[in-house]
This record gives C-alpha cells, sequence and structure tokens, in this order.
C-alpha cells in the first residue's frame, strides 16, 4: 500500500511538471527552444514566471532525479513529498489556467462617439475619476483615445479666449495628432501572457502603449467592455 503511494506521488508530480511545461511552450512565441530551463529564461516578463520562478527551478531538478533515477516503466527511486505535489499540481493549475484580459481590465470603460459634447465627458471624469475614454466613429469603430490629460492641454490653449462655451464644444475637436495615443485590442479571453507580451514588444520598438482596449473578440469595431494599461498589470502582479 505504501509503495503504491510512493509511485502515485511520483506519477502525478511528474504529470503536473508536464502540465506546466506544456503551458510554458503554448506562451512562448516564436521559442526556438523547448527546453524547461530556457523557456522560463526568455518569459521572465510573465508575472506568473517571476512569481515562481525559484519552485520551478527546484521542480525541475527533482524531476531530473526522479526520471533519471526511474528504474522501470511505473517504478521510481526519487520520492516527493505530498506537499511538493500538492504545491506543484496547484501551480500547474495557474499555468492552466492564467488570468484573463477581462478579469485585469478597469471596468466599467466609458467610451463616446466623435460627434458627442465634451460636457459628457467631463461628468463621467466628475463622477468615477476616470482618465481614459475611447472615441468611436458613427460606424461604430474606434477612431482614437482621449485622456484627461488631453482635456487639459486643450483647455490650457483655450484659456486666452475670452470665453469656452463648453456645453458647445464637441469631442471632436479635442483631436490632436502630435498627441494620439497608441493603442492595441484584445479579446476578453486573452490571457494575461498575451497581455505582457504585446507591452513588452512595444518596449523594445521604443515605444509606448497607453493600453489594450478589451473587447468581446479583440476587434475595433466591437464596444469596450473593459481597458488594461501597464499599470493595471503591476496592480495584477502584486495580488499576485
Amino acid at each position: 500500500m505504501e509503495a503504491d503511494l510512493e509511485m502515485n506521488l511520483s506519477e502525478r508530480f511528474e504529470a503536473a511538471f508536464n502540465r506546466i511545461h506544456k503551458a510554458l511552450k503554448q506562451s512562448a512565441k516564436n521559442a526556438r527552444t523547448d527546453r524547461f530551463y530556457k523557456l522560463i529564461e526568455i518569459q521572465k516578463n510573465h508575472s506568473l514566471i517571476r512569481l515562481y520562478e525559484d519552485d520551478l527551478h527546484q521542480f525541475a531538478k527533482l524531476r531530473n532525479a526522479i526520471v533519471h533515477e526511474k528504474i522501470d516503466l511505473d517504478y521510481y527511486i526519487a520520492e516527493p513529498h505530498l506537499e511538493t505535489v500538492e504545491k506543484i499540481e496547484r501551480i500547474a493549475g495557474h499555468f492552466e489556467k492564467p488570468k484573463t484580459a477581462l478579469s485585469i481590465a478597469a471596468t466599467p470603460v466609458f467610451y463616446f462617439y466623435e460627434d458627442g459634447k465634451l460636457t459628457d465627458v467631463l461628468a463621467i471624469i466628475n463622477k468615477f475619476s476616470h482618465s481614459q475614454f475611447p472615441i468611436y466613429s458613427r460606424k461604430e469603430e474606434y477612431s482614437w483615445l482621449l485622456t484627461s490629460a488631453d482635456i487639459v492641454k486643450w483647455m490650457a490653449e483655450h484659456f486666452t479666449e475670452e470665453t469656452i462655451q463648453l456645453k458647445k464644444v464637441r469631442i471632436k475637436e479635442l483631436f490632436s495628432k502630435k498627441s494620439k495615443h497608441q493603442i492595441s485590442f484584445a479579446g476578453k479571453h486573452t490571457s494575461i501572457f498575451e497581455l505582457e507580451d504585446m507591452f513588452e514588444d512595444c518596449r523594445n520598438k521604443n515605444e509606448k502603449l497607453e493600453g489594450i482596449i478589451v473587447t468581446e473578440n479583440g476587434k475595433p469595431t466591437e464596444k469596450p467592455k473593459g481597458i488594461i494599461t501597464a499599470w493595471d498589470l503591476l496592480e495584477s502582479d502584486s495580488e499576485n
């Protein structure tokens, strides 16, 4: 009975390790290797990997000891403790079901049409303290991003005028090519691995990704369900 339990622990450990290895291979874009250690190294921008990096290295060492000292197909010499097996199984679950875009995104997100009124945006800022607003055309397609900083800048530029009749100002009047913000889109089920890669790709190009708009399927012709900034990913990392 005791031998069966020990064999079962080793099998469970190896199965959980293989689940993590599979998840690492799936999350690594265009990786030229499937070696466990290398997959960890090249994906350190992922918060989940940073969180469990030490554990993953220890698991790899234990896995090598278990597999290399296996006498037969179902007979192991090296055996993990039950708490180690339970830990790797728990971590494997995190890698198989990482956080999704909608679970990380700031919600609700308020969007406006280009011919809408600036006063409507100001009312939302006053009530909810939001600072980013996707702007859509009447063709129901994303056009550009308006931020509270853009509004302040516009008001400062028009401050010298005798009067600003805010009720008459349309949102499209605030658009400026100079302050156009870089935005990407992601479907609501997009994993945190993919989101982190999107920000990392922009950093590698010396570009700033202002945010990721979350829609049903990641299309700019769909209404926003949430918006993700680099800060949201940091908050998600700290929660881990």
